[in-house]
């Protein structure tokens, strides 16, 4: 089951004294902020619409007011907080590409039955994207190109490589 909200932002900090926020977009789109309308809040008993307004766009930061909150002492509750988008007004991908938090958790194996773990991280350093993969082997390490990558089925929770090119561009955890 895939997760109905998914993650766009941490409140950083208040920014002013009129209850502005900084917000780090999680999101590999920032300015998705600038037609944002509505956002969640994490609660005890579910997620929380509140109504939202971008006020600026930074390269490393959006700034948003939040409906009912108008000082700085209401932002500051709002610290350390994820902002939270349902599905249904989330970006649309590109076919074959998949939220990093839907692949999170995929159990992979190689195209010759040999058990690779769980995915546990997606690392972005900017070339490309790596997985890193944590089971019976340790921690494996690899580049997410589509000849090592044969088939993702975030609803069934698998992925499928391929041995030959984890032969080549992987990278295993030393004993």
């Amino acid at each position: 089951m895939l997760d109905q909200y998914l993650v766009v932002g941490e409140v950083l900090k208040p920014q002013g004294v009129r209850g502005e926020i900084k917000v780090r977009p999680i999101t590999c789109d920032p300015m998705r902020f600038a037609r944002m309308k509505q956002a969640y809040l994490a609660r005890e008993n579910g997620y929380e619409p509140v109504a939202v307004r971008c006020v600026r766009i930074d390269p490393d930061a959006v700034y948003l007011t939040v409906e009912g909150i108008r000082d700085r002492e209401q932002a500051e509750k709002l610290r350390g907080q994820l902002l939270y988008v349902d599905r249904a007004h989330a970006v649309k991908l590109p076919e074959d590409t998949e939220f990093i938090c839907d692949l999170v958790g995929c159990r992979a194996a190689d195209d010759e039955g040999n058990d690779l773990g769980v995915l546990t991280e997606v690392l972005q350093p900017g070339a490309g994207d790596v997985y890193v993969f944590r089971g019976p082997r340790g921690e494996v390490l690899v580049p997410a190109l589509k000849r090592a990558v044969l088939q993702v089925s975030v609803a069934e929770k698998k992925i499928l490589l391929s041995a030959q090119a984890l032969r080549e561009v992987a990278v295993f955890e030393e004993a």
